[in-house]
């Protein structure tokens, strides 16, 4: 057999391997030094003296030194601080009373309460289970359709990978060698968009058919002003403060991301003190969580770049790319290509596995298309909304059905989110025909 040959026997093995549930990073990290062995072996030298054993050494090196990278820790750690704060009830009630006179107003206030929460968070199985237990519970006690309140917390949920300051786009940028900062920019137009979009959907379907979502009663909708005011300024406020002093400072240039996170945990640790929900065990349990999580992501980094080292050294990404060349596609084809594949990924896999590992084999194909990277990498965070809502995989659908009444059944879950996979599949056609939703910020910020 050949190299190339070899290479794609390799990515093969490698995704029969994973889809038998063997743990993802250290599989690449087994199979990268395994295949690299083979790739450098040298009969006049010592077993150990193979350069793919200086290769992990020196992957590994890059990861735990990548400035980039110092971020996810700072972020994980703000979100799981944030998480635990006791902030999510007070903020969907303020939104809930807010929101108190517009259609499907606890669906409305569900969703505005996600996106941002799920922004200072960015842990979709958090953000689901947590509005699962406060907001699922409100919206059927108050007539809601079962499927319809299912897919508003499951879409909703899953914003904080595409808002900033989203952990995908560090994780990408560290990936593909692209400004955070840009990214950062590229993505707000989008995520605030496809919130947009979901927010319209249930004012329609309300409006349509209002049996789905019956108007609040009399009694919910008579609450004076200054009571909202006071719930929103001692619940929204200091949440949307926060979120966006920690994205103004990077957008303008006032901080990298990694000094901004560092000032967003900070602030997470004094906003939770505010609440009276800090005390030694909740700190042990965000930095145990942030320690795991951060641990994860460095091992799927080091497999990853292990193994498509050896991956490009024995000619695979060779016979990638000439074989997409070949097809003569032109470049709303690759994209949409490209697209199609990462949305198939996202049924067996984490968004972090195919950011890391397989979105790289489509890298040193932009240029060539003419696709510009942070455009790419929006349209990979969008998404990858799918993946967490799609059946048959779809891990938001779980998580819900994991905290949900028994009658609620998990096939209407998948019913209610579907509709709101539509919505992500008309952001992206949005992007496709005007790029410029996601590079008209970055090039006013930053020309």
């Amino acid at each position: 057999m050949t190299d190339p040959q070899i290479g794609m026997m390799m990515l093969a093995l490698f995704i029969f391997i994973i889809m038998l549930g063997f743990p993802i990073a250290f599989t690449l990290i087994a199979m990268g030094v395994g295949f690299g062995y083979y790739a450098y072996y040298d009969p006049t030298q010592d077993f150990f003296a193979n350069r793919v054993f200086t290769l992990l050494v020196q992957k590994t090196f890059e990861v735990t030194s990548n400035d980039v990278l110092i971020a996810v820790p700072l972020f994980l750690f703000m979100g799981y601080v944030v998480e635990r704060s006791n902030i999510l009830d007070r903020l969907f009630h303020s939104l809930q009373m807010a929101m108190r006179n517009v259609p499907a107003a606890l669906a409305v206030a569900a969703l505005i309460t996600c996106a941002l929460f799920a922004t200072a968070t960015g842990i979709v199985g958090a953000v689901v289970t947590l509005m699962g237990l406060l907001a699922f519970p409100a919206m059927l006690k108050a007539g809601y359709d079962k499927s319809f309140a299912a897919g508003v917390i499951c879409a909703g949920g899953c914003l904080g990978i595409l808002i900033p300051p989203s952990i995908l786009f560090i994780v990408y940028a560290a990936t593909a060698a692209v400004s955070v900062v840009k990214l950062y920019a590229a993505a707000m137009l989008p995520g605030f968009m496809l919130a947009g979009l979901y927010v319209l959907y249930v004012i329609i379907r309300a409006l349509i058919n209002p049996k789905i979502a019956p108007p609040l009663p009399k009694a919910a909708t008579e609450v004076p002003g200054i009571v909202i005011f006071k719930a929103m300024l001692t619940s929204f406020f200091p949440l949307a403060v926060l979120i966006l002093s920690v994205l103004g400072a990077i957008l303008f240039g006032l901080a990298t991301p990694s000094e901004a996170a560092a000032v967003g945990s900070l602030g997470a640790l004094v906003l939770a003190a505010a609440y009276g929900a800090l005390n030694f065990e909740r700190l042990k349990e965000a930095v145990y969580l942030t320690a795991r999580t951060t641990a994860m992501v460095c091992y799927l980094f080091i497999g990853s770049w292990t193994f498509s080292s050896v991956f490009s050294y024995l000619g695979g990404h060779s016979v990638v790319e000439n074989f997409i060349l070949g097809l003569e596609m032109s470049t709303v084809q690759f994209l949409i290509l490209t697209q199609i594949i990462i949305f198939l990924l996202g049924w067996p896999l984490e968004w972090s596995e195919i950011v890391i590992i397989f979105v790289p084999i489509f890298l040193p194909l932009l240029p060539k298309f003419g696709v510009d990277p942070v455009f790419f990498g929006v349209l990979v965070g969008l998404n990858i909304q799918t993946s967490f809502n799609t059946p048959p995989m779809a891990m938001a659908a779980y998580y819900l059905k994991g905290i949900a009444p028994p009658h609620v059944l998990l096939t209407d879950i998948f019913k209610g989110a579907l509709p709101f996979v539509s919505m992500v599949f008309l952001s992206m056609v949005l992007v496709y025909i005007f790029p410029q939703i996601v590079l008209w910020l970055p090039n006013l910020l930053y020309n």
